[in-house]
């Protein structure tokens, strides 16, 4: 009778942390800066019908790099986890925090008891009326949560991105600015010109009456630009 096959724990979760990582790395980044009115979203996405960044509720965004049908799920669990604690208590018992701490538990339960772990990384987003109140999560594909402050990047080459950002990123930016830094950052690690049809831009605007999410379209992007 064979031996079965043993693997230690740690060897599994070391593969496991491998296969994930090596999954995100496809990716392409996804940059997001704290600016004047809010937070700002930038990712260089050749999809016209795939998004990367949503709007989970209503001063709350998501956005999603890795596997595309894996961090979709989890945007659709997020929307479903929202509207029903929402409809439960109040629309503003939901918040960025809560929803960060459930998609730590989904991603790290997977994580530790399936054989495949998720190849994704999500950021929760939730703007507040002050800067200084604006709340941001990176959360990995083990469940570990990163309490993000200012700027923060996932997806392939984020660590380069993230030194650019270190360098040239400051408080108070304008939306042209913003938009300026996070398209030089990715052409500068990418080292290549971004096309423009390409470039998903979404920002939550705490200006905004009711729903602080909007998506930048392609004539606003023109102008700013410009």
């Amino acid at each position: 009778m064979p031996l079965p096959y043993y693997v230690s724990p740690e060897q599994m979760m070391q593969d496991k942390a491998e296969y994930a990582q090596k999954g995100i790395a496809k990716g392409r980044s996804i940059i997001l800066l704290d600016y004047q009115d809010g937070i700002f979203f930038f990712a260089d996405n050749p999809s016209a019908s795939l998004n990367k960044v949503s709007e989970i509720y209503d001063r709350i965004a998501f956005a999603g790099a890795g596997k595309y049908s894996e961090f979709e799920n989890l945007r659709k669990a997020g929307i479903r986890h929202a509207d029903v604690k929402g409809f439960s208590y109040s629309r503003d018992d939901v918040t960025a925090k809560s929803l960060a701490n459930a998609y730590s538990q989904t991603l790290g339960t997977i994580f530790s008891q399936e054989i495949k772990p998720l190849e994704v990384e999500i950021l929760v987003a939730e703007v507040h009326d002050s800067p200084d109140a604006n709340e941001i999560y990176r959360i990995m594909y083990d469940g570990s949560i990163c309490d993000e402050k200012g700027y923060t990047v996932i997806g392939g080459r984020a660590e380069a991105v993230k030194i650019y950002l270190k360098e040239k990123f400051s408080m108070g930016l304008s939306l042209k600015d913003a938009l300026k830094l996070s398209t030089d950052a990715l052409e500068t690690t990418i080292n290549q010109k971004l096309d423009l049809e390409n470039l998903e831009v979404a920002v939550l605007d705490r200006s905004r009456n009711g729903r602080k999410f909007r998506r930048i379209r392609m004539e606003e992007l023109q102008v700013l630009i410009e």
